[in-house]
């Protein structure tokens, strides 16, 4: 259980360094859409491999997978939804253009997007008795852009650098504790319902990428993300290839 939370914080913890990578220098939208783009090939590549793949085979003709995957869906959906009401409501609110009123929906977003991926990386450390390395790295690479993006926004909002950082802290080791219980909850459960709990997470990380993290990419980074997202798809693949390679 403690390898689950270390792990799971190790690839939360690329929030702190996202935030201290935009309080010491300005990001460019175009380069903050392209790794945003990477991120995302990357977390389509281990969902696919990591996940369901894997789920398929434990749970075939079950019907648990497909349940899984749109129950994730359809939570992450529904959740988002009403995280993006407090964004529209704060935002009313504001008016002028005060941008603390929008801090806590932004919070909530953030971690809404971490939980499923931090579950998997329990998930994963619970089926193999080691940590999925292409979902370290999708995980950890997926939260740099949010945590750049966010910081951009906590500073506009009149934030420290040390209350920024502080709290993108505290939301690694909220998503080290989603990995933690990932691992400590489903141990001794039958297969199928893991396999369940994998397409669920899949699911959500799915919605998240085709509602927020791919169209702002492409907002951003234009004709190159496309590329660059098939660049993070590629390097994943390679990455659980040489994991599940004989030698590895």
């Amino acid at each position: 259980m403690l390898n689950a939370f270390v792990w799971g914080f190790i690839a939360a913890f690329s929030l702190v360094i996202g935030g201290l990578i935009a309080s010491w220098m300005t990001i460019s939208r175009r380069t903050l859409g392209l790794i945003m783009a990477f991120g995302a090939g990357v977390l389509i590549s281990a969902v696919a491999y990591e996940l369901v793949f894997e789920a398929v085979s434990t749970a075939t003709a079950t019907g648990f997978p497909i349940l899984g995957l749109f129950a994730g869906a359809a939570t992450f959906f529904f959740s988002d939804r009403f995280v993006s009401g407090m964004v529209d409501s704060s935002a009313d609110s504001a008016g002028s253009g005060d941008a603390s009123s929008l801090v806590v929906p932004m919070v909530l977003g953030i971690i809404l997007d971490g939980i499923p991926e931090s579950v998997a990386l329990g998930l994963g450390l619970l089926k193999g008795g080691t940590i999925s390395i292409a979902m370290l790295v999708a995980v950890f690479i997926s939260n740099l852009p949010e945590a750049i993006a966010g910081t951009s926004g906590l500073k506009a909002s009149g934030s420290s650098t040390v209350k920024t950082l502080s709290l993108w802290l505290l939301i690694a080791l909220v998503c080290g504790g989603a990995s933690a219980a990932g691992f400590a909850l489903l141990a001794g459960v039958p297969g199928t319902w893991i396999a369940f709990v994998q397409t669920f997470a899949a699911g959500a990380i799915l919605t998240m990428l085709a509602n927020s993290m791919i169209p702002e990419a492409y907002e951003y980074g234009r004709k190159l993300a496309g590329l660059w997202l098939v660049l993070g798809f590629a390097v994943a693949v390679c990455v659980v290839v040489l994991e599940h390679s004989p030698a590895g």
